[in-house]
């Protein structure tokens, strides 16, 4: 017998026809559709990807859940130990999107680091001239500074090595140099740290008062990981040399994030997984370990966050 899961989100067409296939399927993002669903049919599997929150209310409403699964690599709208307490297994998609987000910083990187986006919007403008008043260096022979050396940061490490850069890294595991050194001696400065009690905030004031007036701060992980305030005064007072960034605290920004109209600051909206092939691989991953899960089969281990919690 068929069993029914919930989408919180949609997700690619060829994981929702294997998900269909497999199970039956209930679209929790329709409107009214949630309210169909909860309470009225037995849910054994829920499915979200970056907004849809699995939470200790959901839970209550599906009592009969077997596993909560995200498309994507982090857990922050998942409640993993509400989740584990109850004996409810977490799945998500680790590595998925490794190699996109690792390009898409560099990307962010080169921008600042040519000044190309000024540069391709004064050309727009008819204004060639804007040469000769250019400003720009080169990735070649700078200092990359890694903070979280996860499946993400060792791939920017790579990227950044190729281009010629020294690569410094931390992490509360692994590290060649402290934080507080790597951040005086770096150029440029990449966030690939998980969003925790511990990380929240973690470059602040103290923090971007340590970098050099030349530095780059980029971040493709986690908005919540810097004190945006103390990042605004920053570059305000040319403290540091400018910011990019694919996450922000809140997402859409609020209208008083002056961050993001900053002149030295580039914002993309959360993009960088979204490429085809990453879009699709980690909701077929996701969606073959939440069947293989119903079915009492194995899943892939790496990527079921809670595995051991049964043993």
């Amino acid at each position: 017998m068929k069993k029914n899961v919930l989408l919180l989100e949609t997700i690619a067409d060829e994981a929702l026809a294997l998900l269909e296939e497999n199970a039956n399927v209930f679209e929790g993002y329709t409107e009214g559709g949630l309210n169909e669903v909860l309470g009225r049919i037995e849910v054994h599997a829920v499915i979200t990807r970056g907004k849809g929150q699995i939470d200790k209310r959901l839970m209550d409403c599906c009592p009969d859940l077997e596993v909560v699964a995200r498309c994507g690599v982090g857990l922050d709208n998942v409640d993993v130990a509400e989740a584990t307490a109850r004996k409810i297994r977490v799945v998500n998609a680790p590595g998925s999107n490794a190699a996109t987000i690792a390009e898409h910083t560099l990307a962010l990187m080169l921008m600042l680091m040519r000044n190309l986006y000024q540069s391709v919007e004064r050309v727009k403008q008819h204004d060639w001239n804007w040469r000769n008043q250019y400003a720009g260096d080169e990735l070649n022979g700078k200092t990359l500074g890694i903070l979280g050396m996860g499946n993400i940061g060792k791939r920017v490490a790579k990227l950044g090595e190729a281009f010629g850069m020294k690569v410094l890294y931390w992490s509360r595991t692994t590290q060649n140099l402290p934080m507080e050194e790597l951040l005086k001696q770096s150029d440029v400065i990449s966030l690939h740290l998980p969003l925790t009690q511990e990380t929240n905030e973690i470059i602040g004031a103290a923090q971007l008062a340590l970098m050099k007036p030349t530095a780059f701060l980029i971040n493709t992980a986690r908005g919540a990981l810097i004190n945006h305030a103390a990042l605004l005064d920053a570059l305000n007072a040319n403290t540091i040399a400018g910011f990019a960034a694919d996450v922000l605290p809140d997402e859409p920004p609020v209208e008083n994030l002056s961050v993001v109209q900053h002149p030295h600051a580039l914002i993309t909206p959360h993009t960088a997984s979204l490429t085809a092939a990453t879009y699709q691989r980690m909701c077929l991953l996701t969606v073959k370990n939440v069947l293989a899960i119903l079915g009492g089969g194995a899943a892939e281990l790496n990527s079921v966050y809670n595995r051991d919690s049964f043993i």
